[in-house]
């Protein structure tokens, strides 16, 4: 249990100051949402280097999309992101590489888009009004308990491995611990706001849900890619992606989720 003391005791080191964010907004939130996002990207092509990403590009369009997310809406953050091509064909030209352009562009702009947009729709979800603020710290505490709860789940009563090609330390009953653990928070959260009962549940099991593949889908990428971990910024816990890569994916069904039901 030493280990998951130590990665309790980040993560509510790191609270406060997400928390603090998401409850303010504006651009207390932009940017942290920002700087995370510049070092969570750092990290994936410091992983990928071998696929010779343009880096500044991939900074430039995970920049603009979280900026134009607090400077306007989607079309602004879309247009934010979109310079990430024009940019990445100018370092192209320049680039001496010897590695594939397509591969090059292709590695920059899926790693901008995977963690840019991913972010960016975090700001867009806190700008919904009282509705987006009540949103935004659902979405950060059902991420956290479904997190925690499937590890402790998993380290007791884990015997099915959930997918043993992606990520063979997932089981299935650490899952359902996490998705009954968060869930079970998002509707504590989301309990004096003029969401009723069964909005919150829905709300809550569409977060679960996308920030489990949110989480699997970033350890299929290392996989790939070779890695354990994505940086060591965080001592024996791994970088910042490895922190919010259940954010990147859960922060957007919070948004649509969200739009839904209104």
């Amino acid at each position: 249990m030493t280990n998951l003391l130590s990665r309790v005791a980040i993560a509510v080191a790191g609270l406060p100051l997400v928390i603090g964010a998401a409850y303010v907004g504006g651009w207390f939130l932009a940017i942290v949402a920002l700087v995370a996002g510049l070092v969570a990207l750092h990290e994936f092509y410091s992983l990928a280097f071998g696929l010779r990403p343009l880096v500044l590009a991939g900074y430039g369009g995970l920049a603009g999309a979280i900026l134009g997310a607090q400077l306007g809406d989607a079309v602004w953050m879309l247009g934010g992101f979109l310079v990430v091509f024009p940019l990445s064909f100018l370092f192209a030209a320049v680039a001496e590489t010897r590695q594939s352009t397509t591969v090059a562009v292709s590695t920059t702009v899926f790693g901008a888009a995977w963690i840019g947009l991913g972010l960016a729709q975090l700001v867009l979800l806190r700008r919904l009004g009282d509705d987006g603020a009540d949103a935004i710290l659902a979405v950060l505490f059902t991420v956290f308990a479904t997190d925690t709860f499937a590890y402790v789940g998993g380290r007791l009563a884990g015997r099915h491995r959930m997918t043993p090609v992606m990520s063979p330390g997932k089981t299935w009953e650490g899952f359902v611990v996490g998705a009954l653990a968060g869930i079970g928070v998002a509707f504590l959260v989301l309990y004096e706001s003029e969401w009723s009962g069964a909005e919150s549940l829905v709300f809550g099991a569409v977060v679960v849900l996308a920030a489990t593949i949110g989480d699997l889908f970033e350890s299929l990428v290392k996989r790939d890619l070779g890695a354990k971990d994505t940086g060591r910024i965080l001592l024996g816990h791994g970088g910042v992606l490895d922190r919010i890569d259940s954010l990147l994916f859960a922060g957007p069904a919070g948004l649509f989720i969200l739009l839904a039901l209104s």
